[in-house]
């Protein structure tokens, strides 16, 4: 009985610190880059699309299919860099309760 307790004690501590961590991860940044810095966009650790940077060398309408693709790589970028934050955050709030490769629905 003592041990359940203890586990439902650690478990509510664990929700507390994701609750806490959901916050935080709305409020975390992370930028992605393409084409050696001419596009650049910013997202939430959770994956919004903050911002987007252009540089004016590429408003061109001959170039305009290369802008799009230089913006879904730095998108990419962004959102891999986004998803590596998320696991140091959960692996730093769950102290090695969770197994290695458990994924979170968030």
């Amino acid at each position: 009985m003592k041990d359940m307790l203890n586990m439902l004690k650690q478990a509510q501590a664990v929700q507390s610190k994701m609750k806490e961590m959901q916050a935080e991860l709305e409020q975390l940044e992370v930028d992605g880059v393409s084409g050696a810095g001419l596009v650049a966009v910013r997202l939430s650790a959770k994956g919004e699309l903050r911002s987007i940077v252009i540089d004016p060398s590429l408003a061109k309408p001959e170039e305009i299919e290369i802008l799009e693709d230089l913006i879904v790589a730095a998108h990419a970028d962004a959102q891999t860099k986004a998803a590596q934050l998320m696991q140091e955050k959960m692996q730093s709030v769950t102290g090695g309760l969770l197994p290695p490769g458990v994924k979170l629905p968030f």
